[in-house]
């Protein structure tokens, strides 16, 4: 039985917010809201009957938002390592789009869920990439996030020049995805858009005014490397930023993953039109895509996020590994060890995310009224054992097994450090003839041991 109130104590309670950390803290959950934040022992003074959470050496922080990734990829985990970009989306995505099924999409997406919940995510924006089928595929994401207890953003990456498809399965299965986010309790639907270079005239034109006529979101990859960039310049004669701006896809809340290749006119142009950014150090690293101006957007205004991206281009879903790799990144590339700090890298995987999205008003930080989204880290970890500072204790040094429990609007999804609502081993059990299946069907036996 789950208490009408809980109050989740930590030694150090970063918000994102104002104040920014409340030490010796808590936060008072009712329902699915929080409903206060301030010392623990004046909110449990005036809540003697709350139940308990966390504990005096517990960093609590909120739940971290992850601006971008592939449900439709959580079968591929470690394979195709040799591949750039172009090469991977040939070799190994486009082989695999035809073959994923409604079941496959289930149990990718829970594998991958469970990993993120794991590392403190408590909301995904996801793009499942997939061909469409008579059965629509992707309604099987929202299934399988509900179970597991994480709030997603969903939406179906279409791209009728991937296989010259015909326009209208691909509007099919955005429909059948928004109305299956619709009866869900944890997902929101936007319209995705794999690329400008991956649809047609037709089907982007349409893509937009779904996006526009409808009230939706979207969400879209956009400079990843320097070959989209000059395709696109020789189709329309313009970036591919530039090509949506003028065509007025910006006009609806858009988020756009990786503009790693994006020069200072395509950057004032995201920040004239308010367009979230989803920075992927870890997936871009692995592809050897570059280095995001992570600085440069965020100096214009830009709100940037943090994506763990896909299970074939990270290849790990473990958002406390892609907030480390922004904070290292940023030095690397800048060659200076003031380039991000611990708290700017936390910044970005909470309420940075939240904005970039626009879901700031209900997640992304610990404030009254927002949703019950948190994180309770371990202090009793060796890890964690002695915290000098609790922004470079949550970046530099915990990792997935410091994340002790984990509450999606109040509810817990993770507890003493594992989820709560899946038999994890029969889960495993059963991706691996799925995933074998997959990558026989694909041709892509020579990538993997389980096909052979």
């Amino acid at each position: 039985m789950i208490a009408e109130s809980i109050l989740v104590r930590g030694r150090h309670v970063l918000t994102s917010a104002t104040p920014a950390v409340v030490d010796d803290g808590a936060v008072l959950v009712v329902g699915e809201s929080i409903a206060d934040v301030g010392p623990y022992d004046e909110l449990r003074a005036a809540h003697p009957d709350a139940g308990a959470l966390g504990g005096p050496y517990d960093i609590v922080t909120p739940g971290f938002v992850n601006t971008h990734g592939h449900f439709s990829e959580g079968l591929l985990a470690g394979i195709g390592e040799q591949y750039t970009l172009g090469e991977w989306i040939h070799g190994l995505i486009n082989p695999i789009a035809p073959h994923l099924t409604r079941a496959m999409a289930y149990v990718a997406t829970m594998l991958s869920g469970i990993q993120m919940l794991r590392s403190g995510i408590t909301t995904a924006n996801d793009m499942f990439v997939c061909e469409p089928r008579p059965e629509p595929v992707t309604p099987a994401v929202v299934t399988a996030l509900d179970e597991l207890g994480l709030r997603g953003v969903v939406s179906f990456g279409a791209g009728d020049l991937r296989s010259a498809g015909e326009v209208a399965p691909q509007l099919a299965e955005h429909e059948a995805l928004r109305e299956a986010a619709a009866a869900s309790r944890l997902c929101t639907f936007r319209v995705g858009i794999g690329a400008v270079g991956g649809q047609s005239d037709k089907l982007f034109a349409a893509s937009a005014d779904l996006a526009v006529r409808g009230g939706h979101g979207v969400h879209i990859h956009l400079h990843e490397v320097r070959e989209e960039v000059t395709a696109t310049r020789q189709r329309f004669g313009v970036t591919p930023i530039a090509h949506c701006a003028r065509e007025g896809l910006f006009t609806a809340p858009t988020l756009a993953a990786h503009c790693v290749w994006a020069d200072r006119a395509d950057r004032d142009l995201l920040a004239r039109h308010r367009v979230g950014v989803a920075h992927n150090p870890v997936a871009n690293m692995i592809l050897a895509s570059g280095a995001a101006p992570v600085a440069e957007l965020r100096a214009l205004g830009v709100d940037v996020g943090i994506g763990v991206d896909g299970a074939a281009s990270n290849d790990s879903q473990d958002m406390l590994q892609a907030v480390k790799a922004t904070a290292l990144l940023a030095r690397v590339h800048h060659l200076q060890a003031t380039a991000m700090t611990a708290r700017e890298a936390f910044e970005m995987a909470t309420i940075g995310g939240a904005r970039a999205l626009r879901m700031a008003a209900t997640v992304g930080s610990l404030e009254p009224g927002k949703a019950a989204d948190l994180v309770v880290f371990d202090g009793s970890s060796p890890a964690l054992a002695n915290v000098h500072d609790p922004y470079e204790a949550v970046v530099y040094v915990a990792g997935s097994r410091e994340v002790k429990d984990v509450l999606v609007a109040g509810r817990p999804s993770v507890a003493d450090g594992d989820v709560v609502t899946v038999d994890v081993a029969d889960l495993v059990a059963r991706s691996r003839p799925l995933a074998r299946e997959l990558v026989t069907r694909a041709g892509l036996s020579h990538l993997s041991e389980l096909a052979r």
